[in-house]
């Protein structure tokens, strides 16, 4: 791990102003990206420009270095590792150079991620339609040196369809552009002439060669393109080489796309089929009707995706029983009513082919309509996270990546799926199918465990298997994904020996010297070298204790290490809108601020690749610092990485090691002391008042001067038990609930607390206050802020005084009613990974937000709230938490409960302050940053008069610190509702 070219590293820093990283870690998280290979890279470099990407060549050619350029890292044949000095494009790189509206084309950088891209076109009504699975992470340059699909290639092609030109460095330096040509080469430029007559001379002479070795499928992407180079059958564009050559040719610096009008309605038919083989013959039929897309979901996917909670809703719109396949047909003409009759088509044409919902076995199913865009959206993001829902087994066998890219004409797609399952059967394992059947392109992936020697065996003997059976159907070994490390081998077979040879002398002519990411397209390694597996020779765990129960994953710390390893690398966490995950990374666009990259580096330090005791390095405590812990990976992570957790578990190990800081112990012990801060109020409140005391308190103790602290309360909430609502009806029994205080709404908005218990109290509600086991004791905590710091043990000790004043409560199955998001939920949470037992998997089961359960309430029809009308708008902010346990919903329906209320939910990641996270001098900078990606800004256009509400304590002080709006708790709302109907 020690630094290869330290001259390199040193030149970089001198003469660059991106960062340059060198470090153990930052290797360490670009040596893998979405495939199963590692290889550890020289360095990595962000560039600010593409005058400083430039140079960083130009430094690495000079000091002996190879270059490997990339993007969003989402590579599944391992394009973006090698032992190369990594130019990162995604951080800087990423603007849009010049939009002609009119002639429907723009020029971009190439590390503009592609939905990126798409939001900036939306406005004029265009959109770049290459639209991938990964299109929120993976950026325009590498789906260029991929020559990506996308599910709608049907109708708009791949990249090399949609490229016009490409301005790139060649390997001297020479800055070149690539572009349609004439015959005669007068409109090509001077430097770059000589080239161009090679590369075209090459296409003459291997013209029968490739006309009678190239497949002949849309969706070939092995090798280079010569056929874009054949005289008299192209209009021949030297971009179109560049384009598919994996980085391996140049680097581009500028690419010109051509754009497409957006698409309008779009008309949805997912057919389910009682046998898979059955779909895979229907597929043929169905791409006659001209569909936009054909995409597979088998049954595995269904089953898996019905497992995580943000799928699961959608699936139950749409799936009928269980369905041993689905194929999802999309129409998308300009004209809704074309659409349609389409639909009915496909209906149609599934009861001429014999299938029936009211048929069993492999004649069981039809088609079900899904016309709500809404519906069509949420059902493309499970489509488009076929990967992460397939590598969300948590046994250590996992779907691996090495056929899943055959391309075969659509005739031959039902035999060439039975018969590699018969090869997946006769080497014990079974595949997972799913993606671009209108295209004769499925993912499939059998099971393998790439840590045994015989997986790797069995991994070679189905890979040679199935490419003889892909080049019997005149298919493609490489239809999506590219070559690679994993299939670049196979070129040679497929392309035969003078086309792999006249590959070759292509790679030579623009890179004479091997700088541009060596061992991809030709003269590979073998696919299956162990030592660039991820998971090589001698690869293990070290012995490592933890504090939670991982229990349900493999390996060291009691399953911690096959927790980590979930992460397949695939970045869906690198999104940069939508949903809350990562908020810290869409501020600093750093690889180290990703689920992802601390992924990486936790399996690397606990499988001992990081050098000695890496868990609890400062390097790591560095990775982990920017983690707000807002649990959205918990939710949003297809393949669940809890990353929240794991953090705990890295600090307790630290905690262990090295004494807490002062602001540490501050934020920690908070319910210890709170009693007495409350009773001197006006002393702690000094702090915010004195210049002096708030810069004292920033050098002491680490509090950030510039943000105002939480203000103590003389006026503290007081637990009141056996309150009842006084009905008519006196002899009805009324119906009981607790009603959890959190330390800070009990200490800092009492309010808040209050007017719960009014709101309960008036729905006919018995509230009961949980006491303390000792009366004169303080009040009960969750333990949520020692857990924040690593003190696992007296948070085990909080949580053990809470479950003993709740246990009566808890064992009459009453609701555990809470107002603050990250206490109630530590309940359901954390809690149960910390105890066993009945009573903390009783109250995990019963612990509600205030919101939840008066929406479940009001669904069950046993909500009674005289509630009066507010004829005011209301902008809503989730807590993190409240939506990695989707929540949002409950608190949304507990709003709409209000007569004339408009609610408005705003669509924003994490406001920013997570806990202690924005008060910290460390941390505030990226505090202030994430508020304003979406929230703040939204608070600042609301009217004057428009209710703010956000349940979090910490998301309205960051809304009062920032804007000087005052936020509040749905719960106010409710009471004001009351208080109008009076």
């Amino acid at each position: 791990m020690a630094i290869v070219m330290p001259g390199l590293e040193r030149r970089l820093r001198a003469e660059l102003t991106g960062e340059v990283q060198f470090d153990r870690f930052s290797r360490g998280r670009y040596a893998t990206d979405a495939s199963h290979y590692q290889v550890m890279p020289i360095g990595v470099v962000a560039p600010r420009t593409i005058e400083e990407a430039d140079r960083a060549i130009a430094i690495a050619r000079s000091e002996g270095a190879t270059v490997l350029a990339r993007g969003g890292g989402t590579s599944q044949a391992g394009q973006t590792v090698g032992k190369s000095l990594v130019v990162d494009c995604s951080k800087y790189l990423t603007r849009i150079l010049d939009l002609d509206v009119k002639r429907a084309r723009c020029t971009v950088e190439p590390g503009i991620v592609l939905d990126d891209l798409n939001r900036q076109l939306k406005p004029h009504g265009l959109w770049f339609p290459v639209d991938i699975s990964t299109s929120s992470r993976a950026t325009i340059g590498g789906m260029a040196g991929n020559n990506s699909c996308g599910g709608r290639s049907m109708r708009y092609g791949t990249m090399r369809d949609n490229v016009i030109s490409i301005e790139a460095l060649l390997a001297d330096g020479t800055l070149a552009h690539f572009g349609r040509i004439g015959g005669n080469l007068k409109d090509v430029p001077a430097p770059l002439r000589p080239l161009a007559k090679d590369l075209l001379a090459i296409g003459a002479r291997e013209a029968d060669e490739i006309a009678a070795r190239f497949p002949k499928v849309q969706r070939r992407v092995g090798g280079y393109n010569l056929d874009a180079l054949v005289p008299g059958k192209n209009d021949i564009n030297l971009a179109h080489v560049l384009i598919g050559g994996e980085g391996t040719l140049a680097f581009s610096t500028r690419i010109e796309l051509k754009l497409s009008p957006l698409l309008g309605r779009r008309a949805v038919g997912a057919c389910h089929f009682g046998s898979f083989s059955e779909a895979m013959n229907s597929a043929q039929h169905i791409v006659r009707l001209k569909p936009i897309a054909v995409e597979l979901m088998d049954r595995t996917m269904v089953e898996l995706a019905r497992q995580i909670p943000i799928f699961q809703p959608t699936l139950e719109k749409f799936v009928r029983e269980t369905p041993e396949a689905i194929l999802l047909v999309e129409f998308g003409e300009d004209d809704h009513e074309v659409n349609l009759r389409m639909l009915q088509q496909l209906k149609d044409l599934m009861d001429d082919l014999g299938f029936g919902w009211d048929k069993t076995g492999a004649k069981w199913g039809g088609m079900v309509e899904v016309l709500n865009p809404d519906l069509q959206a949420a059902i493309t993001d499970i489509r488009t996270s076929g990967l992460n829902i397939m590598m969300s087994m948590k046994e250590e066998g996992k779907p691996v990546s090495f056929v899943e890219d055959c391309a075969v004409p659509l005739e031959h797609l039902a035999d060439y799926t039975a018969r590699l399952s018969a090869i997946f059967e006769k080497h014990g394992t079974r595949g997972t199918w799913y993606a671009h059947a209108g295209s004769g392109c499925l993912h499939v992936r059998p099971i393998l465990n790439l840590r045994q020697e015989k997986d790797v065996h069995a991994m070679r003997e189905i890979a040679e298997e199935a490419f003889a059976m892909v080049r019997e159907y005149k298919g493609s070994h490489s239809g999506e994904h590219g070559d690679g490390l994993v299939r670049s081998e196979f070129n040679e077979p497929m392309f035969g020996s003078r086309l792999a040879r006249a590959f070759e002398e292509v790679k030579d002519r623009f890179d004479p010297d091997g700088l541009y990411n060596p061992g991809k397209v030709v003269r590979p390694p073998k696919f299956d070298d162990r030592a660039l597996f991820r998971y090589g020779p001698g690869y293990h765990g070290e012995p490592l204790k933890t504090q939670f129960d991982w229990s349900p994953y493999p390996g060291v710390g009691g399953g911690l290490q096959g927790a980590v390893e979930m992460c397949n690398n695939n970045g869906a966490c690198r999104k940069l809108t939508g949903g809350v995950m990562c908020p810290s990374y869409r501020v600093t666009r750093d690889e180290g601020d990703v689920t992802r990259g601390r992924a990486n580096s936790l399996r690397l330090a606990i499988t001992g690749q990081l050098g000695s005791a890496a868990l609890i390095a400062d390097e790591m405590a560095e990775t982990m610092k920017l983690c707000v812990s807002c649990k959205a990976c918990r939710r949003e992570c297809p393949t669940g990485v809890d990353m929240a957790r794991m953090k705990i578990e890295v600090q307790a190990a630290r905690a262990a090691k090295f004494e807490l800081s002062l602001h540490e112990k501050l934020v920690g012990f908070l319910p210890h002391y709170a009693p007495h801060a409350s009773r001197w109020h006006h002393f702690f409140n000094m702090r915010d008042r004195s210049p002096f005391l708030r810069k004292a308190s920033q050098t002491v103790a680490r509090f950030a001067s510039r943000r105002s602290l939480p203000k103590w309360r003389k006026d503290t909430y007081r637990d009141r038990s056996d309150w009842r609502y006084s009905t008519a009806e006196e002899n009805a029994p009324a119906r009981e609930i607790v009603l959890f205080a959190d330390t800070f709404n009990r200490y800092f908005e009492h309010e808040n607390l209050d007017d719960a218990l009014s709101v309960l109290v008036a729905g006919g509600y018995r509230v009961h206050a949980p006491q303390p086991p000792d009366p004169d004791d303080r009040p009960l905590c969750c333990g949520r802020t020692f857990l924040s710091v690593g003190l696992v043990d007296e948070a085990r000790r909080e949580m053990q005084r809470t479950m003993d004043a709740l246990a009566l409560y808890v064992a009459r199955g009453l609701p555990i009613v809470g107002l603050e998001p990250s206490c109630l939920l530590t309940f359901r949470d954390e809690l149960p990974a910390l105890f066993k037992g009945e009573v903390a998997e009783s109250l995990a089961a019963n612990a509600l937000l205030f919101e939840e359960f008066l929406a479940r309430e009001h669904r069950a029809g046993d909500l009674k709230l005289p509630l009066g009308p507010l004829p005011k708008k209301t902008l809503l902010h989730g807590h993190c938490h409240q939506k990695a346990f989707n929540a949002m919903e409950a608190v949304e329906t507990t709003l709409r409960l209000v007569p004339k209320l408009s609610v408005e939910s705003i669509e924003s990641s994490c406001c920013g302050m997570a806990g202690s996270f924005g008060y910290d001098e460390e941390t505030i900078d990226v505090s202030l940053k994430m508020g304003e990606l979406s929230l703040l800004p939204a608070v600042r256009r609301a009217d004057a008069d428009a209710l703010i509400v956000a349940d979090g304590t910490s998301c309205r002080h960051q809304i009062q610190d920032c804007s000087q709006r005052e936020a509040m708790h749905v719960a106010r709302v409710l009471k004001m509702s009351l208080e109008a109907a009076q």
